[in-house]
């Protein structure tokens, strides 16, 4: 096993469709490859698939170890895109030291977990009992962690291969929710003397509702939002808006169809837009444009009254950093992600948001003062998927075993730490609390939106630290 064979079965992988929710092609392809290597391979009705590869001779008295990745990936382009995420390869690119999905996301979230799996499990190296458990829709509500039942696996110490800073071992996760507002008003065409301009914000960074919320990245959605409540005097009406997609990644690009009696005014102002926001983030975001034109409107409109109700609730959504861990410096503690806006016909509105934190009663906290902000417009709320965080355990054994290996293997300190973002290891430890879990992985960036990219020089030092770990488990 080395960092060159753990790169070729990820390249196989970034061909096999696997969006969450559609991972039977990716499930079979690993059943497959367990009866192709005559390695013990079960599912279960949901879909997760544990792979077993029993110890080699004089091994049999070592622990069984549980390594686990999720099968899926957070599917997203950029607009404009032809990429079918549910039958097209992930197009890449090799470019200074990174594996780069310029138009998509590459999948390396968490497609090189599995990678890492199946190349240890064909390597020759002698270990114990290796079980690697392979669940489905972790992006979208950790569905397979969800539904997995007591005997599926046997291991109590497991390795999640599911983090993206190599030389961090991550012992805790934040828990989190997605919180739903729904309303509809009535519409009726476009009044006479009014001409409806469609405008578009692009160029967004995006990136992940976790592990990227405290970088100050544009959100789209609430920066149309922003730019519409300075015109809300001037007689709009709301037709259509699109923006934002998948509940943990951050809004990149917004579409709003507005109906105006100043339509060139408008479209000279949303241009003049666009140089305040690269004047605001031209650091983390130096691509940020607008597009204006005149168009059809696709549907009736809302009432200016109505328009304002949403444009403000929008602007004014909580988005962002709520709280900083007051035990652990530099970690956030409490996050909330304004995620996506749907408007179709007849007035109706879907907005997806989701919150995350390490203390379940801030998690509660967070979800409560998004929900309250949208029923003083008479929204109707919901929350959905809650999951636990992860509590640190700081004498964990796997712990003392990784940091034993890094120190060995590296001659330095890895970082110990938890992480904003969610894994399923709260998820685990809530159903089987006697698992002893650590997670780790290779530098990953700008996952969960497009241009997610894979570090190549980290990749042999992930690959060497879990081998070792493996090989010398105890």
């Amino acid at each position: 096993m080395d960092a060159n064979s753990v790169l070729d079965i990820f390249k196989d992988i970034t061909r096999i469709p696997r969006e969450s929710g559609h991972e039977e092609p990716v499930t079979k392809y690993l059943q497959d490859w367990a009866a192709a290597h005559d390695l013990g391979c079960k599912k279960d009705e949901i879909g997760n698939v544990l792979i077993i590869r029993e110890a080699a001779p004089g091994k049999e008295e070592i622990p069984t170890l549980v390594l686990q990745a999720h099968q899926d990936m957070v599917c997203e382009k950029n607009a404009g895109s032809s990429h079918d995420f549910l039958k097209d390869p992930i197009p890449y690119v090799i470019k200074d030291g990174w594996m780069i999905a310029e138009e998509t996301t590459l999948g390396a979230d968490d497609g090189i977990g599995i990678a890492a799996c199946l190349a240890l499990l064909e390597s020759p190296e002698p270990t114990g009992k290796i079980e690697c458990l392979f669940t489905i829709s972790e992006e979208t509500g950790m569905d397979g962690a969800e539904a997995l039942k007591e005997g599926f696996f046997t291991g109590k110490t497991l390795i999640n291969l599911d983090s993206e800073d190599e030389g961090q071992l991550f012992i805790g996760c934040a828990g989190g929710v997605n919180t739903e507002i729904r309303c509809r008003w009535r519409t009726a065409s476009v009044p006479s003397g009014k001409s409806v301009v469609r405008l578009f914000l692009g160029g967004g960074q995006g990136g992940h509702s976790g592990d990227d919320i405290n970088k100050g990245r544009v959100n789209a959605v609430q920066q149309m939002a922003r730019f519409l409540y300075g015109k809300l005097g001037e007689g709009l009406q709301l037709v259509a808006m699109e923006g934002g997609n998948k509940p943990n990644a951050i809004a990149r690009e917004c579409s709003a169809w507005v109906a105006t009696p100043s339509p060139d005014r408008l479209m000279i102002d949303w241009a003049a837009f666009a140089d305040t926001l690269v004047q605001e983030h031209h650091v983390t975001d130096p691509d940020i444009y607008t597009e204006s034109e005149l168009a059809e409107a696709p549907y009736g409109a809302v009432s200016e009254a109505h328009t304002r109700e949403l444009i403000r609730a929008l602007f004014a959504c909580p988005h962002g950093v709520y709280a900083m861990s007051q035990d652990i410096p530099g970690l956030v503690e409490t996050s909330t992600n304004l995620a996506s806006v749907k408007m179709g016909g007849a007035g109706r509105f879907l907005i997806r948001t989701s919150q995350r934190s390490s203390t379940m009663s801030e998690r509660t906290l967070i979800a409560d003062k998004v929900a309250a902000h949208f029923e003083l417009i008479g929204a109707q709320v919901e929350h959905l998927l809650p999951y636990p965080g992860w509590k640190p355990n700081v004498h964990s054994h796997i712990l003392q075993q990784c940091v034993a290996s890094y120190r060995r293997l590296f001659g330095q300190e890895p970082e110990v730490k938890a992480i904003h973002a969610g894994l399923e290891c709260g998820l685990f430890l809530d159903k089987f609390p006697d698992l002893d879990m650590i997670s780790f992985g290779p530098t990953l960036r700008g996952v969960h939106a497009p241009g997610e990219k894979l570090e190549l020089a980290t990749l042999p030092k992930f690959v060497d630290l879990l081998k070792d770990v493996v090989c010398n488990f105890k």
